[in-house]
Order: structure tokens, then C-alpha cells, then sequence
């Protein structure tokens, strides 16, 4: 089996996070291009994505890393 690590600095959203992250691999998960799926952007937008890629666990967003503001992916 793989492994991963979740890196945290013990403040709440920190540990809100891991368990959040924790929990995750019991979730059904959809996934969402929006490069492909422009019709979707607005709506990632009103789930409170601001970039990608990000992960929504119970209306809560996970920004992920830094890959594009959702502006910057209208655009293309």
C-alpha cells in the first residue's frame, strides 16, 4: 500500500485538516476537470474554491498546493 503524510503545525485549522484528511478515504469522491468542465467553475466558485487544486470535504475547501486561480482557468 502507498503512503502519505499530512505535515501540520497543531493550530485548529491544522488539525481540522488532518482530520479531515483522515476521513477522506471513506468519501465518495468526484472529480471535477475544470479545463474540460467550464460549466462547473461557477460552481466550485460558489462552493468557496478560490484555486486549484482544491478538495471540498462537508462544504469545508482545501486548497492544495497552487496550481491556477479560478479566473485564470475561465481564461483558457
Amino acid at each position: 500500500m502507498s503512503k502519505a503524510k499530512f505535515y501540520h503545525a497543531g493550530c485548529p485549522v491544522c488539525t481540522d485538516a488532518e482530520t479531515a484528511m483522515l476521513n477522506a478515504i471513506k468519501y465518495e469522491v468526484e472529480v471535477v476537470h475544470l479545463g474540460q468542465d467550464k460549466e462547473s467553475i461557477d460552481q466550485a466558485e460558489s462552493e468557496g474554491v478560490k484555486s486549484v487544486p482544491a478538495l471540498v470535504l462537508d462544504g469545508k475547501v482545501y486548497h492544495i498546493n497552487f496550481g491556477a486561480k479560478l479566473d485564470d482557468v475561465r481564461k483558457v
